[in-house]
């Protein structure tokens, strides 16, 4: 079966999971590491990122703990971050500088790490991935009942994949939410501060299969979970 062809479909939009690994962070030494970005976006990075990884350590088992923060610096490209891994499984967090130029104070840049970081803790790229075989090998059985040709087959299998991948994303978008905010208010940013933007980004509504919950929602997880912080 063509399972690979599904990973490509399942990279989703800005402020989620990237799942197709990366070769961006270098091998070495387990320390945290930025690698572009200006000196008040690394300071933002050198506060948070100590903290989610004592939160992943705390939250998982045998799960790579270390994250690389990266920018890309390219003009023209739109404000977006994303969780990925590197070739050897280690979580890596993206920024583009168009991002980090539209937030507005520490406390956005604070909460968006926490809720990047956050996808690798509660281990959602896996979970992505799980669901997209799943949807693919649903989309076989469907074409070799209907009869399909390889060609049919393998849009079924593609179709299949991208349903499986998107069938929790807003789950997981509000599980990140939620634990961002742990860690943005734990490393002694204002997450209700940091979750501001979601006023300024176009609402998504309540798409069916849709990758991301509609902002109201989101905003809510925030003030329930630092509410009880």
């Amino acid at each position: 079966m063509r399972f690979l062809a599904v990973f490509a479909l399942v990279v989703m939009a800005a402020c989620d999971v990237a799942t197709v690994p990366t070769a961006g962070a270098p091998p070495g030494p387990e320390v945290t590491r930025v690698q572009g970005g200006s000196a008040s976006f690394r300071a933002v990075v050198d506060r948070v990122i100590p903290v989610a990884e004592q939160e992943c350590r705390a939250r998982t088992r045998n799960r790579p703990c270390t994250f690389t923060v990266v920018v890309d610096e390219r003009p023209n490209v739109p404000p977006n971050a994303f969780q990925t891994l590197d070739r050897r499984g280690r979580p890596v967090i993206g920024f583009t500088q168009a991002l980090i130029e539209d937030a507005r104070n520490p406390d956005e840049i604070a909460f968006v790490l926490g809720h990047e970081a956050a996808h690798h803790i509660e281990g959602h790229i896996p979970e992505t991935q799980q669901r997209a075989v799943e949807g693919a090998i649903v989309g076989t059985v469907l074409a070799a009942t209907l009869g399909l040709d390889a060609a049919g087959t393998e849009a079924a299998q593609r179709v299949g994949g991208s349903i499986g991948a998107r069938r929790y994303a807003k789950e997981f978008e509000l599980e990140a939410d939620a634990l961002g905010t742990v860690i943005a208010a734990r490393a002694g940013f204002d997450p209700l501060r940091g979750a501001a933007f979601f006023n300024r980004i176009p609402d998504p509504g309540d798409q069916f299969l849709g990758t991301h919950p509609p902002n109201a929602e989101r905003i809510a997880t925030v003030r329930r979970v630092a509410a009880g912080l």
